[in-house]
C-alpha cells in the first residue's frame, strides 16, 4: 500500500466491533496499518496521532463480497466494460484482476459510503467466468490493493450464460447446456489432475492448461466457488453440481434463497444476496423481496449482502442492511452481512471484517448509527490511513499516492 501513519488512536467513540460488545466512549489502536488494541482504557503510546471520535460511531469498514468495481467502469461506456470475456463459456484461466481500474469513480464512491473492501468478479455471461480478487477500495495501482489473488472462481446458472451464447446459435442455449458445459469443464480437470500427478510422480514432463489449473484448485477444496443463481431450481442445480465435485459452495444472488432456506441452512451453504435496489427485470427476478436476507439468515444461513456495483452504487451497500432491517432482519446480522459475514466466506477473516487486533486498520467514522439513512461517513481509514473526509459539505477522497 501506501506509506502508513506510524501509530493512529481513534478515541472518544462509541466503538462497534460486530464481533465483540459495543463499547462506549472506546479507542481503537492502529499501529503501522494493523489494529492492536480494542477497548475502553487502552494506553496512548508517546507520538501516537489521536483522532477524536467522541459523538461517532466507529466500525470496520464495510466489505462487498460481490461486485464489478474497476472492471465496469462508471461513465466510460464500451471503453471500460471488461466485466465478460464472452467468446469461451470457460473463462476459469481469465482474472477479473487483469482488469481493474483503479481510477474508476466507483471506488471513490465505495470509500464514501464507508465500503474498504470489495471482491470484484467478472460477470455472469458465461458458465464460468474466471477468478475474482479481493482488493481494497484505495491505492494506486492494483497490485498495492490486493487482499486475496485469487479468492474464488466465478460461474453463473440460469438465463444470463443461455441468452449470450443462444444469440450466437453454440453451446450452451438452455439451462441443460449451461450445467453441462460446467459438468464437462470439471470432469476434464478431474483428468488433467491425475494426469499431471501421474507425471509428476514419474518425474515427466507434463503441458500445462490454465484453465484446468484452476478448476483443480476448485476440486481440491482452495478456491471457493462463487454460483450465480437466482431461482430455486438453478439453486438446486448449483447444489447439485457441487455434490458431485465436492467443491465449496457459494450462492451468489440467492434470489428465491428463501424457498430453499432450510435446505441451504442444512448444508451449511452461504448466500451472498442482492442487489436489491433493482426492478424485476428479467423472469428471475420475480420473487426478489427485501425480505430474503432476514429469512435466510432467520433460518440459519450466513448471509452476505451485495450491491453488485454497479446495477446498485456500491456506497448504497449499508442501505441494503437497513431496508433489510425493515423487512425483518435483526440489526446484527444486518451488520454482519456487511462485515464479517462476507469476510469469513471469501476467505479474508484474519484481515477483515471486524475491529479485532491483529486484522487491517480499515476503519469508518460514522456521524450516527449508519443503518440511519441520514447518517454519513465522516471518516475512512484504510489500514490506517485517512483516505477519506466528508468536509465542509464536501467528501474529500486523498489522491492514493506515496509521499
Amino acid at each position: 500500500m501506501t506509506q502508513l501513519a506510524a501509530t493512529v488512536a481513534i478515541t472518544g467513540g462509541r466503538i462497534v466491533p460486530v464481533d465483540a460488545p459495543v463499547i462506549e466512549n472506546g479507542t481503537v489502536l492502529i499501529t503501522d496499518g494493523v489494529i492492536t488494541a480494542v477497548g475502553s482504557d487502552v494506553p496512548l503510546p508517546s507520538g501516537v496521532t489521536v483522532v477524536d471520535a467522541a459523538g461517532k460511531w466507529v466500525l470496520p469498514g464495510f466489505v462487498d463480497a460481490h461486485a464489478h468495481v474497476g472492471i465496469d467502469e462508471e461513465a466510460q461506456g464500451w471503453a471500460g466494460d471488461d466485466t465478460n470475456e464472452m467468446t469461451d463459456p470457460n473463462g476459469a484461466r481469465m482474472r477479473a484482476l487483469d482488469a481493474i481500474n483503479p481510477a474508476d469513480e466507483g471506488f471513490r464512491d465505495a470509500l464514501s459510503g464507508g465500503v474498504t473492501a470489495v471482491v470484484v468478479k467478472p460477470g455472469s455471461g458465461n458458465p464460468i467466468g474466471g477468478q475474482t480478487v479481493a482488493i481494497k477500495t484505495w491505492g494506486r495501482v492494483v497490485d498495492e490493493m490486493i487482499v486475496k489473488s485469487p479468492a474464488s472462481v466465478k460461474s453463473a446458472l440460469g438465463e444470463n450464460p443461455k441468452r449470450v451464447y443462444g444469440e450466437k446459435k453454440q453451446l450452451p442455449s438452455t439451462r441443460q447446456g449451461v450445467a453441462a458445459v460446467i459438468r464437462d469443464a470439471l470432469a476434464k480437470a478431474q483428468d488433467y489432475r491425475a494426469k499431471r500427478d501421474h507425471a509428476a510422480a514419474k518425474g515427466e514432463p507434463f503441458d500445462r492448461d490454465p484453465t484446468c489449473e484452476v478448476l483443480v484448485r476448485v476440486l481440491d477444496g482452495e478456491l471457493p466457488w462463487c454460483q450465480h443463481t437466482h431461482r430455486a431450481d438453478d439453486i438446486a442445480t448449483a447444489i447439485r453440481l457441487a455434490d458431485e465435485f465436492g467443491y465449496r459452495l457459494i450462492v451468489n444472488h440467492a434470489t428465491e434463497g428463501f424457498l430453499l432456506a432450510d435446505v441451504l441452512a442444512e448444508r451449511g451453504i452461504p448466500c451472498i444476496v442482492g442487489p436489491m435496489f433493482t426492478t424485476r427485470s428479467k423472469v428471475e427476478l420475480r420473487e426478489r423481496t427485501l425480505a430474503n436476507p432476514g429469512r435466510l439468515a432467520a433460518a440459519g444461513v450466513a448471509v452476505a449482502l451485495t450491491t453488485d456495483h454497479p446495477v446498485v452504487p456500491i456506497n448504497f451497500l449499508v442501505h441494503q442492511a437497513t431496508l433489510a432491517v425493515k423487512e425483518g432482519m435483526s440489526r446484527e446480522d444486518a451488520l454482519r452481512s456487511i462485515t464479517v459475514n462476507p469476510a469469513r466466506m471469501m476467505g479474508l477473516a484474519d484481515r477483515l471484517g471486524s475491529l479485532t487486533p491483529g486484522l487491517d486498520g480499515d476503519v469508518v467514522l460514522w456521524d450516527g448509527d449508519p443503518l440511519d439513512v441520514m447518517s454519513r461517513a465522516v471518516q475512512v481509514f484504510v489500514a490506517g490511513v485517512p483516505v477519506y473526509e466528508w468536509r465542509d459539505g464536501v467528501g474529500v477522497t486523498v489522491t492514493p499516492y506515496r509521499t
